[in-house]
C-alpha cells in the first residue's frame, strides 16, 4: 500500500459487490470505532481478521434497523434540504474519497452559499430509543461510535465541518410512535486534537493488517 496520503476520488456505487471487496482495502468511518473498542457490534480483533481476509464482514442489510436506515436516508436528506436552505447539498452516491489507507463514502456534501462558502458533511442516523440510558447519549452529544465515524470522514476529505442529523425513534406513555431530528454541528478546526489521536491509532491498527499479525484486543472503558 502506498504512503500516498494526498487525497483521491474514486467511481464506486456504494453497496455493490465491488464495494463490498473495496472496502477490504482500507479503513471506512463505520470501522474507525471497532479500532478503539467503541464498536458496539464489533471488536478490534473481528475488524482485523475481515482486512485480513480470515472472515467474512456481516451482510446485516437485511436487518430490519439497518434497512429502515437505508430506506430513512433519502428522505431524511432531503429534509435536511428543506429545513436548511443556505446549504448546498450534494449525494454523490458513485463518490469513494480516498486518503491513504482510509477511505470515505458520504451521506451527502455540504456546501455553503454565504460567507467563506465552506465544505461540510452531512452525516444521517437513525435510532430507535428504548431505554433512558440510550437516550443520555444522544443528550448534548452523538454515541461515540457516531462521532468516531464524522471524525474519520473530516481526515479524509479535509473539509471544513460535519453535521449529523439523527431521527430519534421512541414510544410514548401510551405506547405510541414519538419522534425527534436533532442536529449536531462539528468545527474542523476545533477537534484537531481528537482526530491526530484517531488517525495515529487508525494507521497503528493498519500496520497490523499489513503485518497480518493480530492486534491486542481493545476492551470498551466501563
Amino acid at each position: 500500500m502506498s504512503n500516498d496520503l494526498s487525497l483521491k476520488v474514486i467511481k464506486l456505487k456504494h453497496n455493490t459487490p465491488e464495494w463490498v471487496e473495496y472496502r477490504k482495502s482500507g479503513i471506512g468511518g463505520s470501522d474507525a470505532s471497532a479500532i478503539l473498542g467503541l464498536n458496539p457490534w464489533k471488536t478490534n480483533i473481528e475488524l482485523w481478521e475481515e482486512k485480513t481476509g480470515l472472515r467474512e464482514a456481516k451482510d446485516i442489510s437485511c436487518v430490519e434497523a439497518v434497512e429502515y436506515g437505508i430506506k430513512a436516508e433519502k428522505p431524511l436528506v432531503d429534509l435536511f434540504k428543506l429545513d436548511y436552505p443556505e446549504y448546498k447539498v450534494l449525494t454523490p452516491k458513485n463518490k469513494v474519497y480516498r486518503r491513504g489507507f482510509m477511505f470515505a463514502n458520504l451521506d451527502a456534501e455540504l456546501l455553503e452559499t454565504f460567507g467563506d462558502k465552506r465544505t461540510g458533511i452531512l452525516e444521517v442516523k437513525t435510532t430507535t430509543i428504548f431505554a433512558s440510558m440510550s437516550k443520555e447519549k444522544w443528550i448534548g452529544g452523538v454515541p461515540q461510535n457516531y462521532y468516531i465515524q464524522l471524525l474519520h470522514y473530516l481526515i479524509v476529505t479535509g473539509f471544513d465541518f460535519g453535521i449529523l442529523k439523527a431521527h430519534l425513534k421512541s414510544t410514548d406513555k401510551e405506547g405510541k410512535p414519538y419522534i425527534r431530528h436533532k442536529h449536531y454541528h462539528f468545527e474542523r478546526k476545533d477537534r484537531l486534537e481528537d482526530m491526530r489521536f484517531l488517525y495515529e491509532k487508525e494507521k497503528e491498527f493498519w500496520g497490523y493488517v499489513q503485518r497480518k499479525e493480530c492486534p491486542p484486543l481493545v476492551l470498551p472503558r466501563i
